[in-house]
């Protein structure tokens, strides 16, 4: 007997799809029209063809913002995605705590990006921050604005502040999830924390983590109002990200064609690292 697949649901949903398509494609359509030309002012545009995509590809600024961006995301990805998993694994089950610790988890991901850059701004600065001044008064010769390692090590610091709690309360979704007749035949056979976390609760929690990796990553990768707010890019380019990178060549410099094939090379690394994760993690997961 065939079964009737009735598709009028689609009816309602099509306004979004075709609201949200309209929205990505015309922008989309608009960086590539200037990624392929070349303007010197009075809304006047010449043909330049894919000569943008290969300068940027050999630009040594590009490597060095690109090199710089990797460092960061996967310093962060090392640092939130374990840690977030200790965390949530240290968390209450049952009670008012499990309430209290999802507040808690939850209060840094609404605090807007700009305003964090500014706290962390404040809170860092060596003379009057509480965080440069108690590293200065243990001895530790700190200053973010001069010195690219306390700009890197504040940088990361900040977001594994502000984005490890995401982290946080996906694996705790993944472990709330987990039915108890595991953990009694876990009991049972003996098994020891070590192995109910490696043979339950991980493979339990892949699909919860995968998803926090991929978006740590893409957040990550597209990050811009914090250390732009934070450190400028600098000192110097030491913290000079790719989207900063990017915001410095279209408006800083008005090199709009430059600018716009490097968003689109932006895009598709992006794009494809996300597969490759994707196509990494979920391997050997039944269809």
């Amino acid at each position: 007997m065939n079964k009737t697949v009735n598709q009028k649901g689609w009816l309602f949903v099509a306004p979004v799809v075709l609201l949200v398509a309209f929205n990505a494609l015309i922008p989309l359509m608009t960086v590539v029209n200037y990624s392929v030309q070349e303007t010197f002012g009075d809304n006047l545009f010449f043909w330049a063809g894919l000569r943008w995509f290969v300068d940027i590809l050999a630009s040594p600024r590009f490597h060095d913002s690109l090199v710089r961006q990797l460092i960061f995301t996967f310093s962060i990805l090392l640092i939130e995605v374990p840690l977030g998993v200790a965390v949530a694994l240290a968390m209450p089950r049952k009670g008012i705590g499990v309430s209290v610790c999802l507040v808690f988890m939850a209060m840094p991901l609404l605090i807007p990006w700009n305003v964090v850059g500014s706290m962390w701004n404040i809170f860092a600065l060596p003379d009057i921050g509480f965080l440069g001044w108690a590293l200065n008064a243990i001895g530790i010769d700190y200053n973010f604005t001069q010195d690219p390692v306390d700009a890197w090590f504040t940088l990361i610091f900040m977001d594994v502040w502000h984005w490890t709690s995401l982290v946080v309360l996906l694996a705790y979704a993944g472990l709330v999830a987990i039915p108890d007749d595991y953990y009694q035949a876990a009991k049972i056979d003996g098994a020891r924390p070590w192995a109910v976390f490696r043979y339950i609760q991980l493979p339990k929690m892949r699909r919860v983590l995968t998803i926090a990796v991929l978006l740590r990553f893409m957040d990550s990768f597209n990050i811009y109002t914090e250390p732009f707010v934070l450190t400028g890019g600098g000192p110097g380019n030491s913290t000079t990200l790719l989207s900063i990178d990017l915001v410095k060549i279209a408006l800083g410099q008005f090199d709009l064609g430059p600018a716009a094939a490097m968003s689109l090379i932006y895009f598709l690394v992006i794009l494809l690292s996300s597969w490759i994760f994707y196509t990494l993690m979920m391997r050997g997961e039944e269809s």
